[in-house]
């Protein structure tokens, strides 16, 4: 059988988990690298062993041996290189968030049906081991009714700077890059409810404090501490139709004590948390039981669940699987993402139709 040539678009910090997960699956091969930074596609060609390397992405749009791409790019610019993806006749992995406006998505939405061709979001952590170990559960029913959900995802120093704190290249700050995450698997969990209403806050009251010393953190490739136009942390209520809701908080800065990620679940029947660590509370001959399922990893494996997402994704690209995250969870993503910052910014609860 003839493998899977990927093109990978975007040869940034996030590249190098879609290339690494490429490389280790035997159907793929990697073929081209895309970066506007040519002397970079280059070193990420020469260190995966892609045979092509491009500048810019309508050529490598334009190369017939290219089966499907990865989109690793600035979030402002996802649908567009998407639509011209699907529009010229490849497969699609596009990096989340989808894109940065309900518009865009739509169109977006629009080019992949009418293209025949596959689209899968981004949301890695929808394709982790303990996530899917959850799934079983609260598809076999043992959650009952998952009626509340909260997810913190906290750095108390941790704006990358770079794109990601450029407003307009990113769409936003934590909310749109890391809260994207939380939200969604907890969203997707619960059954993928529709949305009534959300109320938001976002602050700016921190900065980047970039005179911080002696305590590193992520840092994006293209990092300049000068720049920083994103919320420093933003939180939500979010009301959803069936009654359930789900509270969250996310921040690149805050005067926390220590970073924090907490996913947690809320159902009739029993409780469940993704993070820190999975467990799920039941109750058994009138006892509370708090039980540990046993698994390889309890918590978020980074390149564990990449290389289950990629290869996902390669399973989709031929024919093999659906995906877990296509274009429509994209569009009810952004649609969730901008209705926090337009109630932010209006101050005030928003409904939807």
């Amino acid at each position: 059988m003839s493998k899977l040539k990927i093109g990978v678009i975007g040869a940034g910090s996030i590249s190098e988990a879609h290339l690494g997960a490429y490389v280790n699956n035997n159907k793929v091969e990697l073929y081209a690298i895309c970066d506007l930074n040519e002397q970079r596609a280059k070193e990420k060609a020469e260190k995966y062993g892609a045979k092509k390397v491009y500048v810019d992405y309508n050529d490598l749009m334009n190369d017939p041996e290219v089966d499907a791409v990865s989109i690793c790019t600035w979030n402002n610019t996802h649908a567009e290189i998407a639509t011209a993806a699907v529009n010229s006749g490849k497969h699609v992995l596009v990096e989340k968030p989808m894109t940065t406006n309900v518009e865009k998505a739509l169109k977006l939405e629009e080019a992949v049906k009418n293209s025949g061709k596959k689209l899968q979001v981004g949301f890695v952590r929808r394709y982790a081991s303990n996530t899917q170990v959850l799934k079983k559960f609260i598809d076999n029913d043992d959650l009952g009714e998952i009626y509340f959900t909260k997810a913190t995802c906290i750095r108390r120093l941790g704006n990358p700077g770079g794109w990601f704190s450029d407003v307009e290249r990113s769409g936003g700050g934590p909310l749109i890059d890391i809260g994207v995450h939380v939200i969604d698997v907890l969203w997707y969990l619960m059954g993928r409810p529709k949305v009534k209403s959300i109320s938001g806050n976002t602050y700016n009251k921190l900065g980047n404090r970039k005179n911080i010393k002696n305590l590193s953190f992520y840092q994006a490739a293209d990092y300049d501490p000068e720049k920083n136009t994103v919320e420093d942390m933003a939180n939500a209520l979010i009301r959803f139709e069936n009654g359930a809701s789900m509270l969250v908080d996310v921040s690149f800065t805050l005067h926390a004590k220590k970073d924090e990620i907490a996913i947690k679940l809320y159902g009739t029947k029993g409780g469940a948390e993704v993070e820190p660590e999975l467990a799920i509370i039941s109750e058994k001959h009138d006892t509370i039981m708090n039980m540990t399922p046993q698994v390889d990893s309890l918590t978020f494996d980074f390149i564990d669940g990449f290389q289950n997402e990629i290869d996902h994704f390669v399973d989709v690209c031929l024919g093999e699987k659906e995906t877990f995250s296509p274009v429509q969870d994209g569009v009810e993503m952004t649609k969730i993402l901008c209705g926090i910052y337009e109630s932010a910014q209006k101050g005030k609860e928003i409904y939807f139709d």
